[in-house]
């Protein structure tokens, strides 16, 4: 459980506007909620943060408390340690300002929740700094807070429905306060499938419109409603000016119905960010806009090809954001995030690029460039990942060579460790193969044979013929299948040897590599020239204009911008040549005009 925390913390003295809730804090919610029944831990969530509210509203002196809670939640008994930790979390929470306020009580109810209900519900709540940004940006592409209707149909905690509101009155300042909060109550709708995510932005709307609703002598309207946003009518007139908000991340499995309802934006695995990016389309406008913080994972994964085609066709993006940092700006998330708009039923053309970066002193944005979509729709979009490499992408949109053209294609390492678990062996016996994880590929691209990680048994029993299939054979480059953007090289790749090869007579290649193999028989390069290429400093640059996430998919390999035919037969010279690693980066990066640093437009 760990030591025991201090309820004496002085919670008063954090800072008023957070990105989120402090470490110490974070480890004091996990500690009480961990002292609850693993079968409780959903309801002293909801207990304890529903305590920390009616904390804050009194501490603020609303005139009324909050709405009870819905009759479908489970209520928890607090101790008197949890009940008095939470009026402390009120007390403090009083002292923010509104955009806070809900970031604050946010943090606390999901650090509490049960870490598969949260996972499963995607309950990940956005950070006040970016929820501006994206408001912005569909400012920037037009949409006006006096007449616009607007949608959140994962609204969490009200990250967006708060600032949406203040700006829709803010908008109307001058008229009569009545009529402001009228307009507020038809034209702004929140939805969340969590009923006590839910409750709290509604919670959250009444706290902060309390002093408009106090001089109009009217109640706060019900902007909020618990359901399934998934389940609102997709054959409805669309009636929205904005769809904006943070949907839920995750893969999720779907009826025959509902697979049916999407076959448009799918192609295998279903993520629920991807089936809320479809549903959007079809409630906003015709040139209403969509604004949503999604992972970077849908610029090139196989499973969004559908969805990118979709795009491109119906609502080509206006703007792409990407949040620079992973770690502390969603809590308990290490996912890349970015920021885009989308106009619906216009085609954009030369759309922008930037960067924002969360920090413990504000945030900062940074234009890098425009955005230049595949010509094949479904093909993953090259977008700049850094200020400087706008002219750098434009040279890759205009490279046409990949892989197949040189004869070669990319798969998965077919061996899966648990579904052959009794045919791994620590000693070589008759009928074993070399097993070549992904620790045989070393950092600075050489072949290595080894198993020194736990678990990592170095020799594989193939029952032959039943497991021909994986056994390879045949030469092929080796690449990590799972790198970060944090990391020095995304791509790291090695040649695995032809001698090692004929000396087992066939190799078991685990699943977290791939296999970069030739097609044919006879392929228009030797793998030393694939592995140098996959190597270079450069074409790690071009990929990780394209990749989305901390795989290395055998789909945005195969779609990898390559240098020309004779580019690369000087290369197999040079190598042929034992040439310097100097003058091999020399030619690559000049066939990529990447000479330099100097790649902004």
């Amino acid at each position: 459980m760990g030591k025991r925390l201090n309820l004496q913390l002085e919670l008063t003295g954090l800072p008023r506007i957070a990105i989120s809730l402090p470490a110490v804090e974070q480890e004091l919610v996990r500690e009480l909620a961990c002292r609850a029944p693993l079968d409780g831990r959903l309801a002293f969530a909801q207990t304890f943060a529903h305590a920390v509210v009616c904390t804050c509203w009194r501490a603020r002196q609303m005139p009324a408390g909050p709405a009870p809670l819905p009759e479908t939640l489970g209520i928890a008994a607090l101790s008197t340690e949890a009940r008095s930790g939470a009026e402390r979390f009120g007390e403090a929470a009083a002292e923010y300002d509104a955009r806070s306020l809900a970031r604050f009580i946010g943090e606390i109810y999901t650090t509490a929740l049960p870490a598969p209900y949260r996972a499963a519900h995607g309950i990940f709540y956005t950070p006040p700094e970016l929820a501006e940004r994206l408001l912005t940006m569909a400012e920037e592409a037009g949409v006006s807070w006096r007449s616009a209707r607007v949608l959140d149909p994962a609204c969490g905690g009200g990250a967006f429905l708060l600032p949406v509101a203040r700006r829709m009155a803010d908008a109307l300042a001058g008229t009569e306060p009545a009529f402001i909060l009228q307009q507020i109550s038809a034209r702004l709708r929140g939805v969340d499938v969590d009923p006590f995510g839910a409750w709290l932005a509604q919670a959250m709307i009444e706290m902060m419109l309390r002093d408009l609703a106090s001089a109009a002598r009217k109640s706060v309207p019900q902007v909020v409603e618990a359901r399934d946003s998934l389940a609102l009518s997709l054959a409805a007139e669309p009636v929205y000016d904005l769809v904006i908000g943070n949907p839920p991340y995750g893969r999720t499995s779907l009826s025959v119905e509902r697979r049916g309802q999407f076959a448009r934006s799918l192609h295998g695995h279903a993520n629920l960010y991807g089936l809320f990016t479809d549903a959007a389309l079809r409630w906003v406008k015709p040139g209403g806009v969509i604004g949503y913080v999604t992972p970077t994972s849908m610029l090139s994964g196989l499973y969004y090809k559908s969805l990118r085609a979709l795009l491109v066709t119906e609502a080509t993006p206006l703007a792409v954001d990407f949040v620079g940092e992973r770690d502390g700006v969603f809590t308990d998330v290490l996912q890349e995030t970015m920021l885009a708009t989308y106009r619906r039923g216009v085609a954009a053309r030369g759309g922008s690029v930037g960067f924002i970066a969360v920090g413990s002193q504000g945030s900062r944005y940074r234009k890098a460039g425009k955005i230049a979509l595949p010509s094949r729709p479904e093909a993953p979009w090259l977008l700049p990942r850094s200020a400087d490499q706008a002219r750098f992408v434009r040279r890759l949109g205009s490279m046409p060579y990949r892989l197949a053209h040189y004869g070669y294609g990319v798969s998965t390492g077919p061996l899966v460790w648990n579904r052959f678990k009794t045919q791994f062996r620590r000693e070589k016996v008759p009928g074993a193969y070399p097993v070549i994880w992904a620790e045989s590929v070393t950092a600075d691209g050489r072949f290595l044979w080894r198993s020194e990680k736990r678990n990592h048994a170095p020799w594989f029993v193939a029952d032959r013929p039943k497991d021909d299939w994986l056994i390879v054979d045949r030469p092929c480059v080796l690449l990590q299948r799972t790198t970060a953007k944090e990391q020095s090289r995304r791509l790291i790749a090695a040649e695995l040897p032809v001698e090692f090869i004929r000396r087992h007579k066939g190799v078991a290649i685990e699943n977290h590599l791939n296999m970069v193999r030739a097609l044919g028989p006879d392929p228009k390069l030797p793998p030393a020239v694939i592995a140098a290429l996959l190597n270079s400093g450069v074409v790690d640059e071009a990929f990780r204009c394209i990749n989305g996430s901390v795989a290395v998919s055998a789909f945005e390999l195969e779609e990898l911008p390559l240098p020309s035919p004779p580019v690369l037969d000087k290369l197999r010279k040079l190598l042929d040549a034992s040439a310097s690693r100097e003058k091999i980066e020399a030619v690559i990066s000049a066939a990529y005009k990447r000479t330099d640093a100097a790649g902004a437009a």
